[in-house]
């Protein structure tokens, strides 16, 4: 049995490749998916066939647009969306993101759904809110903060999820799932955490500039041409240093604003380490001075490929867009293996369910 998926919010579509790719998950068909971002839409359809649109999901629930079915619903709505997150939001006519999320579980008759957001998604009134409307349509939740080293990813990426299941048709499931990777000094029989080397440990120095017309992984291994005194800063910082250690060592080329700021921002300006997962990728992970970005041992930034891997996304995944648009597909998606463990949650509960029927 497949089982019918919607992807909303769906960005690049890293959580349905960890739910529909035999490589992952594998158990579930792509029947609708939905996003705001043009680049992004186009970067699913390519992968998935062309079933997702680019529109605004709350306007399409509240102008009655058409839903198609579907057994499960999944999705990240945007972390702007929460008022805890995001202190402008207060006073915003506009309703919170996870409404229309719910709205389509409604309206497609979905007997399952999941929703990653933020660690501090958990413990927010939203949270509350989100589970309050599950039960008056009648599902049970259950929700946990995931790291995704913990499922085979090559980073340290913490995510809140919430899974929903019909009360009426399930058994509550085995949540969170169980781990397939573990830190060192767990002292676990599992395979340890994936690190920086195991994903990039083979790819050889960036070239150029811009995307190239060249086969995978070398399409997306490009690289800046950074300044004389980026440069000389990248060169200053040693193995897993960060700012801190620019000071140290060139206190001459640090930027005044790191040099009045004497705590926090340890990652800023820092190299990622060989040995150990990755710090979570966001949007501008080509830029070190809004993290620890910084290749373990050249002297430069990470490139699209590197964090594409980090991420977990196959090289013969394939994006679309400008490299501003792509480092938003990566740095906005769910790593794949990290999904692709929710999904065989998803697909246990409804293992069990067909059981038992038998």
């Amino acid at each position: 049995m497949t089982l019918k998926l919607i992807d909303l919010f769906a960005g690049a579509g890293g959580m349905t490749l960890g739910f529909t790719d035999e490589r992952f998950c594998g158990d579930f068909e792509s029947v609708w998916a939905v996003d705001i971002d043009r680049a992004a839409t186009r970067t699913f359809n390519e992968n998935f066939g062309d079933h997702a649109i680019c529109t605004d999901i709350d306007e399409w629930v509240t102008n009655d647009q058409p839903v198609p079915a579907a057994d499960v619903v999944i999705g990240g709505p945007p972390c702007q969306g929460f008022s805890l997150l995001n202190k402008k939001r207060q006073g915003d006519a506009r309703r919170e993101l996870w409404q229309p999320f719910m709205d389509v579980v409604e309206l497609s008759g979905a007997r399952a759904f999941v929703i990653e957001n933020v660690a501090e998604l958990r413990g927010s009134p939203e949270h509350d809110a989100i589970v309050a409307r599950a039960e008056a349509l009648g599902f049970e939740t259950a929700t946990d903060v995931l790291l995704a080293a913990d499922y085979g990813a090559p980073q340290a990426r913490r995510r809140t999820v919430i899974l929903g299941w019909k009360r009426k048709l399930f058994n509550a499931p085995i949540f969170p799932p169980l781990p397939t990777h573990s830190s060192a000094d767990r002292h676990s029989n599992l395979p340890r955490w994936r690190t920086v080397r195991d994903a990039i440990g083979d790819l050889p120095a960036p070239v150029g500039t811009e995307p190239r017309e060249v086969p995978a992984p070398l399409n997306l291994q490009f690289g800046r041409n950074p300044t004389a005194k980026s440069l000389a800063r990248y060169r200053a910082v040693p193995p897993g240093g960060n700012r801190f250690d620019l000071q140290r060592v060139a206190p001459e080329i640090t930027p005044d604003c790191w040099v009045r700021k004497t705590s926090g921002g340890t990652d800023l300006f820092g190299r990622l380490w060989w040995d150990r997962p990755s710090v979570t990728i966001r949007t501008e992970f080509f830029k070190p001075e809004k993290g620890r970005y910084l290749h373990p041992d050249q002297d430069r930034p990470i490139t699209h490929r590197e964090a594409a891997r980090l991420m977990g996304f196959p090289d013969d995944f394939k994006f679309c867009g400008t490299k501003i648009e792509i480092a938003r597909q990566i740095g906005n998606a769910v790593p794949p293996p990290l999904a692709a463990a929710i999904a065989g949650a998803v697909r246990d509960l409804f293992s069990a369910s067909r059981q038992e029927a038998a």
